[in-house]
């Protein structure tokens, strides 16, 4: 079955918050920024930049998904975090997600959707998912977030 998907609210926040710090992939500072962009959205839904899903079944939050329109573009929208729980890893949620985000982005005149990910390996099945809903990398940085883990930039056009 299908989750639930919905703006993201205050009262979700514990539950998406303890999923990322469980996430072995979100090291602890990226986890601080998560929580910063998610309070920017939180406190100013219609003037952050930023847009927020989360999944949910039973009424329980087991995924998450944030993205926003990229400033100084013309249709370009990135999709800065996503996140699905690890007991429900590998069940559909993340294309339910990614596919209502990308939905959502093309209502609001978006043409192209923008991924950051890592190229370490630990990164694999997250590069496998993106690859499996049609992104494709288009450029990667070398040693960008550090010595031997560059940054891939994933696009998908809409």
């Amino acid at each position: 079955m299908a989750p639930d998907l919905r703006p993201m609210n205050r009262r979700d926040k514990p539950a998406v918050m303890q999923m990322l710090r469980s996430i072995p992939e979100f090291k602890p500072k990226e986890v601080v920024v998560a929580e910063e962009v998610i309070d920017c959205y939180l406190d100013d839904r219609d003037n952050s930049g930023y847009r927020a899903l989360v999944a949910e079944e039973a009424k329980e939050v087991n995924g998450y998904v944030c993205y926003g329109p990229t400033p100084l573009t013309e249709g370009t929208w990135d999709i800065y975090w996503m996140a699905v729980s690890l007991a429900r890893q590998g069940q559909g949620i993340g294309g339910v997600m990614i596919r209502a985000a990308e939905k959502a982005i093309a209502r609001a005149g978006g043409r192209l959707a923008v991924i950051e990910t890592s190229s370490l390996p630990s990164y694999e099945k997250t590069r496998r998912f993106y690859d499996h809903q049609a992104y494709e990398q288009v450029a990667r940085i070398p040693d960008f977030y550090s010595p031997g883990d560059d940054k891939l930039i994933l696009t998908k056009r809409l």
